[in-house]
């Protein structure tokens, strides 16, 4: 109890509360013995009741809505009324009903909305879309919506009854993983303002919004006394901010041109104002410690560390190496203020929510509970001081990964280091590992349970579905649940939509999801009609790629995108080492592997969670509904999706069997199973080359297209390439450990980038072979490199459009290899 007095006094002191020892006392000896649950809810509902009053007025929200509306369906702009109501009519939550339109019809509104922001109209008009007409709203790679036949005005479906009442179980719908910029670092506004509708659409009301923050950055450091020299080399290029917000590098890809931050400031303003008219309440950063090292020169007192390399080559100091300001030091709360002070400044008063994660693959120095709560404290004040609303907003992410740090005592001192309802912690991984579950409810703290479900924005069919459809209701009816929202938090975007379907009607569902009859009306609406040969293949995905519970974090490094770099002949009995990710814990975490068929210690291995003859059956019934189903988008999206997951995982064995005849000297069965993954990675470019979605060539488009001058459009590309393919830096005979972190299954980096690397790797082996000699390994690292370098800086065109009969490749590919 003395230890608790004193940290609740402590926090006290933080909010600069001047109030009697024994009235504190009195007050902490009452909080103390409050039921769990009551002192959790009660504590986020002052900050509710603020974020409420920062809100546009309800004749803006509904403006909002309408604007959605008419970028939806500008046809049905007419049919439908929207309305915001009091939480009063939700019983004390959020909500939408959907009514039938009382008055005249006749060319005018059938439907009525209502809702207690624009979030939940149009989430309301999503459910309608979806449940009522049948129809479907997807998210495409171009952000546009694919909308399936909705009748036409005036024969709109009615509602029985008095109408449907549809309530928030918990008031946040959270999204974005703080490095999801990866995927839209290249939009302009045209592509956010689709992505906002989008979120809308969803329910998302608690989005990250990190856009602009480097032009804040510049604001701040140069009132203490930081160059834009020293900014540069401070601040990471596009593609690598979010590494370089982090700490994990600095100076790479860079520098940011005057260009660069005036735009993404504008931009940034667009994005809040929009999310604002909408109702949502934006989540900006604060300041976590990462400084320039130009810093320590004009502060020479101050307590700044150099931090430990992080996945560079040899720990080139140009990259690596980054300086953190320790929460302890006086100037971090000074930095940490003037941050926030910035923001509102620029912004205005549109949230109370701020992100920081000090502490993510990122320990204290120390394990000293007192420690780390002054840490905490110290975190939170620089917030505080800023806004003395502020809330802080905290990734879980370190206490799965560097949970041998992060015991108990740990935990409890960094969660309890700020006042009760000051933090909320996202479960970012409950998908898969659920920390709420063995954190007795993260010890009292809000949270929000999160779906992760991506690593490094790769593409592979892959999911949790049971997970999603009955983790969050566990986690909220569980006893003394601190549970207050749910969220999306993938590192990539824009792939497996059925995954993120699922995952955001749980932010208005109270039981769970029976998952098979849910996938049977997403598939009708997906596809705009009943076709039972679909229903038998989702059912079999549903059972095998979207049913994995093995634990695994999966990030894809099938064969072709993320090609093994070792020896084969001198690896037997140990694991290849460059079959490394982006963060060593994560390799440590993945206990278990699988490859295609065999189980070899000494071979690369794949994650494989499921029976892959079965999912070839599912192949097989997708392509007997081309004749009905040919000509929709969707399905032509999940065809080429599923046809490229089937021949990957056969391109896994391929390359096995090329090793083991290697291995065996048998250069002929070498050379055929070589050129048969060869030709593989061909034929899957064609197919890829046959959606919009799987192109290489829009990338690199987006980001050419957002430079203001050819010196911007060479650094961009450079970006763009380096970010998907190499990463990271690299000698002349060692790759960058991150190589293929972010690998992507498009079509023009199978081709132009995949193809060049197997085919100069398998003809070393063979030439190894045909001259009684050892495999050249460095030799084959420096003719890779070089080839990788050259490309990264390549300014060669990719199409941009899909080309070829999706249907007419896919089945033959089938026929090719799986008949």
């Amino acid at each position: 109890m003395a230890v608790a007095i004193i940290r609740i006094l402590n926090n006290s002191l933080t909010m600069k509360f001047i109030i009697g020892d024994v009235l504190i006392i009195i007050f902490i000896l009452f909080i103390t013995r409050l039921p769990q649950s009551f002192s959790t809810t009660e504590a986020i509902q002052p900050s509710l009741t603020r974020l409420d009053s920062k809100r546009s007025s309800p004749s803006v929200q509904e403006s909002a809505a309408k604007a959605v509306l008419g970028r939806l369906l500008p046809t049905h702009l007419h049919s439908f009324h929207f309305k915001i109501v009091s939480e009063d009519v939700c019983g004390g939550q959020g909500c939408f009903l959907i009514e039938n339109y009382d008055g005249p019809t006749e060319n005018g509104p059938e439907i009525l909305i209502k809702g207690t922001t624009a979030v939940e109209i149009a989430s309301g008009l999503h459910w309608y879309i979806k449940y009522f007409c049948g129809a479907h709203v997807s998210w495409d790679k171009t952000g546009g919506v694919q909308l399936a036949s909705v009748p036409k005005p005036g024969s709109l479906p009615l509602v029985k009854d008095s109408g449907v009442l549809i309530q928030r179980p918990v008031p946040w719908n959270y999204y974005q993983n703080v490095v999801t910029s990866n995927s839209y670092v290249w939009w302009d506004w045209e592509r956010w303002e689709k992505e906002i509708d989008w979120m809308a659409l969803q329910g998302i009301n608690l989005p990250l919004a990190f856009s602009g923050q480097e032009a804040i950055w510049q604001k701040v450091f140069m009132g203490f006394n930081i160059s834009m020299e020293d900014l540069n080399d401070f601040f990471g290029g596009p593609a690598f901010l979010a590494w370089a917000r982090m700490g994990n590098l600095h100076t790479w890809g860079g520098p940011l041109s005057k260009n660069w931050l005036k735009q993404q400031l504008v931009l940034q303003k667009k994005i809040l104002s929009r999310m604002l008219e909408l109702g949502m309440t934006p989540v900006l950063p604060s300041f976590s410690g990462n400084v320039p090292a130009a810093l320590k020169t004009i502060f020479p007192t101050a307590n700044i560390t150099r931090l430990g390399d992080w996945n560079t080559v040899d720990s080139d100091p140009r990259w690596c190496c980054t300086f953190l300001l320790n929460p302890s030091d006086p100037l971090f709360v000074e930095i940490g203020e003037a941050f926030i002070k910035m923001q509102i400044k620029e912004y205005g008063d549109v949230t109370d929510i701020y992100n920081c994660d000090t502490f993510n693959e990122n320990s204290p120095p120390t394990n000293d509970t007192t420690y780390i709560s002054s840490l905490g404290a110290a975190v939170y004040k620089a917030m505080s001081n800023g806004d003395k609303d502020a809330v802080w907003l905290m990734q879980g992410w370190l206490f799965y990964s560097d949970s041998t740090f992060w015991k108990p005592p740990q935990m409890k001192a960094l969660l309890h280091s700020v006042p009760v309802g000051k933090m909320i912690v996202l479960d970012l991984f409950a998908d898969v590992k659920p920390i709420w579950a063995t954190s007795s409810q993260f010890y009292g703290t809000p949270y929000v349970w999160c779906l992760l479900h991506n690593f490094g924005g790769n593409i592979e069919m892959y999911g949790t579905l049971d997970a999603i459809s009955s983790g969050p209701v566990d986690a909220r009816i569980s006893k003394n649940s601190t549970m207050v929202g749910v969220g999306m938090c993938m590192e990539g975007i824009e792939q497996n939509p059925v995954v993120y379907e699922l995952m955001s009607e749980m932010a208005f569902r109270k039981e769970k999801v029976q998952v098979l009859e849910w996938l049977k009306t997403y598939t009708h609406r997906r596809y705009g009609k009943s076709v039972q040969q679909i229903k038998e293949a989702w059912a079999i995905l549903y059972h095998t790629v979207y049913n994995c519970t093995d634990g695994i974090a999966d990030h894809n490094i099938d064969f072709i995108v993320k090609f093994p770099d070792w020896d084969p002949s001198i690896n037997f009995g140990s694991r290849p080492s460059k079959l490394n990710s982006m963060h060593t814990f994560r390799s440590r975490t993945r206990s278990r592997r699988f490859s295609f068929q065999e189980r070899s210690s000494d071979l690369p291995q794949a994650h494989l969670w499921y029976s892959t003859h079965e999912v070839v059956n599912a192949l097989k019934l997708f392509l007997a509904a081309g004749n009905d189903l040919a000509g929709s988008l969707t399905y032509r999206y999940d065809l080429v999706d599923l046809t490229r997951q089937v021949l990957s995982k056969l391109a896994n064995q391929v390359y096995l069997d090329a090793i083991n005849a290697f291995r065996r000297k048998d250069v002929k069965a070498l050379n055929i199973h070589s050129q048969k993954f060869i030709q593989l990675i061909k034929d899957i470019d064609v197919l890829l080359a046959s959606d919009d979605n799987f192109l290489l060539g829009t990338w690199l488009e987006s980001a050419i297209l957002l430079a203001e001058n050819p010196s911007e459009m060479r650094q961009y590309e450079w970006n763009a390439r380096t970010q998907v393919t190499m990463w990271f830096d690299t000698t002349p005979t060692n790759q960058s450990k991150l190589h293929d972190y972010a690998n992507k299954f498009w079509s023009g980096l199978l081709e132009g980038y995949y193809l060049p690397r197997a085919s100069s790797y398998f003809s070393y082996l063979s030439k190894s072979l045909e001259k009684n000699e050892s495999f050249k390994l460095v030799e084959w690292r420096k003719q890779w490199i070089s080839f990788s370098n050259k490309w990264q800086a390549g300014l060669e065109l990719y199409p941009v459009k899909a080309q070829g009969n999706f249907l007419t490749i896919a089945k033959a590919l089938f026929d090719k290899y799986l008949s």
